[in-house]
């Protein structure tokens, strides 16, 4: 392991240490450590468009909305190359939320999660995307 030394204004360093104390982080190092690799991530997956990886969508939709459903699913099935599976839970009588996990490449992730969220009566919508080495690359 290497140590860095980095400063930290008092406002950054107070927001570092609510966040420990808020997830259960035993030290500085670990909450950093997360971070910095989660910063990675998103910074490889912005950076390789083509690259390969794995995304959960999460998202509420009003289901009796006209045509929601049935457009929601319709994308799904358009698309088998990328949805993977789904869940589908019932929040109350009117608002249902769905969990899609994707397979594919980042940019066809991200076209085809912007779009779905993008929907009409598409209540809220988050996305994680996780790259995915390559079979034989450093890190697989």
């Amino acid at each position: 392991m290497q140590r860095v030394t980095v400063t930290l204004d008092d406002d950054l360093m107070a927001e570092l240490d609510a966040l420990m104390a808020a997830r259960g982080y035993q030290n500085r190092s670990e909450a950093i450590r997360d971070m910095a690799r989660a910063g990675l991530a998103r910074a490889r997956t912005e950076a390789a468009p083509d690259a390969p990886c794995v995304a959960a969508l999460v998202y509420t939709y009003d289901h009796r909305a006209r045509e929601v459903a049935r457009q929601l699913t319709s994308a799904h099935h358009d698309h088998p190359d990328l949805a993977v599976s789904s869940l589908h839970v019932h929040l109350d009588h009117d608002t249902c939320l769905e969990v899609s996990i994707l397979k594919g490449q980042v940019a066809e992730v991200r076209h085809f999660t912007d779009h779905l969220v993008s929907r009409r009566n598409v209540q809220n919508g988050e996305v994680v995307i996780i790259p995915v080495p390559q079979r034989g690359s450093a890190g697989a």
